[in-house]
């Protein structure tokens, strides 16, 4: 079976190199022997005698200082310095150790998540989200993700503001809208799709709009924005552009379910988030109208603070509601 080389440049006196051709077996079980040879070594080094490497690893000292020596006869150069008193490390030693290095520390690091049981993850996991996102997309998430991780406690703040997660020790938010400022890490889970809808009683009594411009004739819903209180404009979509659009509004508020509710009572015609509007449509208690200038340029984004290592329990529920959002996406929608 062929051979793999790696090399590495151990750099010498001036502007010279030295290279130390290191081959490794394509064969499974020689690459396993080799990473427990280099991990031995690492060991050996850190803990600076090959007893106390060998007591780690439960072996004995003669095992670990057999697999250093099989090592070195194997790449051809001699890693460690051996006296009586002490161990150090040769300049091949150090340059490969400097090199291999990350490498083991990201293949424990794996290696203990994997090991790590479901119930290490605990504490209290903070969530913050406007409140129809929270009600409709990230709490239905939360029985299921707290089921299999039973030591978990979640805070689940439902706030239309803009919240600090930072300032305010929260793990992760979410937040729809552009792009997050530059103290987070922002991911967009996926479109949200602004709908014309109005009720079955609505369009009975007053007509369904054939064009946009005849909404000017109809009665409608608008939404005031929490943070401005001013009066969103409407969206929609033309020709690949996002053209805007102001309507007058018979009602307004500032709570999105609200809306939801007006425009369902027949109380006139409202641009409604698609997660809402979607389940009204199929169970037949709102109309899509408008079809062909539905809007999607808002995006659903989850966000966290910038940090070298999340909690468990941040990044799990990261990637459980990146899969559960993704497959909810995908299932096929009656609208």
């Amino acid at each position: 079976m062929g051979q793999a080389r790696n090399e590495i440049y151990a750099p010498q006196r001036g502007l010279t190199r030295r290279i130390i051709s290191v081959s490794f077996a394509t064969s499974g079980c020689e690459f396993m022997d080799e990473l427990k040879a280099l991990w031995t070594l690492a060991r050996v080094v850190e803990t600076g005698s090959f007893r106390r490497a060998a007591l780690e690893q439960g072996v004995a000292p003669q095992a670990t200082s057999k697999t250093i020596r099989q090592f070195e006869a194997q790449v051809g150069v001699r890693l460690l310095h051996r006296t009586t008193r002490k161990l150090s490390l040769t300049d091949e030693g150090a340059q490969l150790l400097a090199q291999v290095r990350p490498a083991l520390a990201s293949i424990r690091a794996a290696m203990d998540e994997l090991q790590s049981s479901r119930r290490e993850v605990g504490g209290t996991l903070r969530i913050t989200a406007p409140r129809s996102v929270g009600q409709h997309l990230v709490q239905p998430l939360l029985p299921p993700f707290m089921q299999e991780y039973p030591a978990l406690a979640v805070d689940l703040e439902l706030d239309d503001r803009l919240s600090d997660i930072v300032v305010e020790k929260i793990d992760v938010g979410f937040r729809m809208g552009p792009a997050m400022d530059r103290n987070v890490v922002a991911r967009r889970l996926m479109d949200i799709e602004q709908w014309i809808c109005a009720s079955p009683g609505y369009v009975e009594l007053h007509g369904r709009p054939r064009r946009w411009e005849d909404l000017a004739q109809h009665r409608c819903t608008g939404f005031r924005h929490t943070n401005t209180g001013k009066l969103m404009p409407w969206e929609y979509s033309e020709r690949h552009q996002t053209v805007y659009s102001e309507v007058a509004a018979r009602f307004t508020t500032n709570d999105v379910d609200a809306e939801a509710k007006a425009v369902v009572e027949g109380v006139g015609i409202g641009q409604i988030p698609d997660y809402i509007a979607a389940p009204l449509v199929r169970e037949g208690r709102l109309v899509h109208l408008l079809a062909k200038h539905t809007s999607q340029r808002i995006g659903l984004y989850i966000y966290y603070p910038q940090r070298a290592h999340l909690p468990a329990r941040t990044r799990r529920f990261i990637d459980f509601t990146v899969a559960r959002l993704h497959e909810a996406r995908r299932a096929p929608r009656a609208d």
